[in-house]
């Protein structure tokens, strides 16, 4: 585990650890790649279980972790009753996410600790930007027909292009599950690539909604695809399927990353996303990503929570650490 002062250190000052790299440009479609994964599930069931399982971190060592996991935060809003005041009070949020009396406890009063991004739908991109101000926070817009995807292909290229000509730096773009479930990996590959092109210089993280692709193996291997497409990120789930983010497929997926990276040297990133609403469960997924694929990936340029709850959550177990008791829930502000 990481020294307890190192990730209070590098969350004020930035890892020396971390170096800059460059974006994954996909590589050509390998079939014979593709063909061969296998994924032997009761092998990844146990596996997870070690993560969900063990004794938790405590003290300041659950503190440093926390706020390693709030660092890495897409606080989202995507609701069908989004407003431009909704979406102002998220982005004050996430460039303030803990009050000043916890960052005066914890020795942080100095530092300008936000979440890793904010994410909305496209007609929100415009309120977030004006409430950021310029801020270094990036703006995340989903997109594609979101969440099922079933739109014309070329709606789908122009509702990306539109969202990044409005200010959106991060795109979430949704697959069609069809040809993940047909084992119809040209077209998915193709799909992709043109996401790749039309998103331009803003970042792609590609959502496989895992609920919904029936197997590990469908997962494993849309994964792969993808990568080999030119996503930047993977990511579970828009959150609105029956089942989102789950420690089997995040294990799974994020093998397929390190399996790419190993053989391409290219980083992609991981987003976990839909039912991470609470400060144990954020650990465990941390867990998964240090033991898997190592120190570099726990940073907000390689690892994102989707989330819209988790972060009151973090700051109630923060505030509990610091006084000992639990603070009301309306004494923190809403995520």
């Amino acid at each position: 585990m990481l020294d307890a002062l190192t990730v209070l250190m590098e969350i004020v000052e930035g890892s020396p650890m971390v170096s800059k790299f460059k974006r994954n440009p996909g590589t050509r479609l390998n079939m014979d790649l593709v063909d061969a994964i296998q994924v032997n599930r009761s092998a990844v069931e146990r596996r997870a279980q070690t993560l969900s399982g063990r004794r938790s971190v405590k003290k300041q060592w659950q503190a440093a972790w926390l706020l390693k996991a709030l660092s890495c935060i897409d606080l989202t809003t995507l609701s069908g009753d989004d407003t431009p005041e909704r979406v102002r009070r998220l982005c004050a949020k996430a460039m303030n996410p803990l009050s000043p009396d916890i960052l005066a406890a914890l020795g942080l009063e100095n530092t300008k600790l936000t979440t890793g991004a904010v994410c909305v739908y496209h007609n929100m991109i415009g309120p977030a930007l004006e409430a950021l101000n310029g801020a270094a926070l990036p703006v995340a817009a989903v997109s594609t027909g979101f969440p099922a995807g079933q739109t014309p292909m070329d709606i789908k290229c122009a509702e990306i292009e539109k969202s990044v000509a409005a200010g959106a730096s991060e795109i979430d773009i949704v697959i069609s599950r069809q040809y993940a479930l047909n084992g119809d990996w040209k077209a998915l590959y193709d799909e992709t690539k043109a996401f790749r092109k039309a998103c331009g210089r803003a970042h792609m993280k590609t959502i496989l909604a895992t609920g919904e692709l029936k197997t590990l193996r469908n997962v494993a291997r849309a994964s792969a695809v993808c990568m080999m497409a030119g996503a930047d990120f993977i990511k579970t789930s828009t959150g609105k399927e029956p089942v989102n983010a789950t420690l089997p497929v995040s294990l799974v997926m994020v093998r397929m990353i390190r399996d790419y990276h190993q053989r391409t040297g290219h980083y992609v990133g991981y987003k976990p996303a839909g039912g991470i609403s609470t400060a144990k469960d954020a650990l465990s997924y941390l867990f998964l990503i240090k033991e898997e694929l190592g120190r570099r990936w726990l940073e907000p340029d390689l690892f994102r929570f989707g989330a819209s709850s988790l972060l009151g959550d973090i700051e109630r177990q923060l505030s509990h650490y610091i006084t000992g008791s639990y603070a009301a829930s309306y004494r923190q502000a809403m995520a």
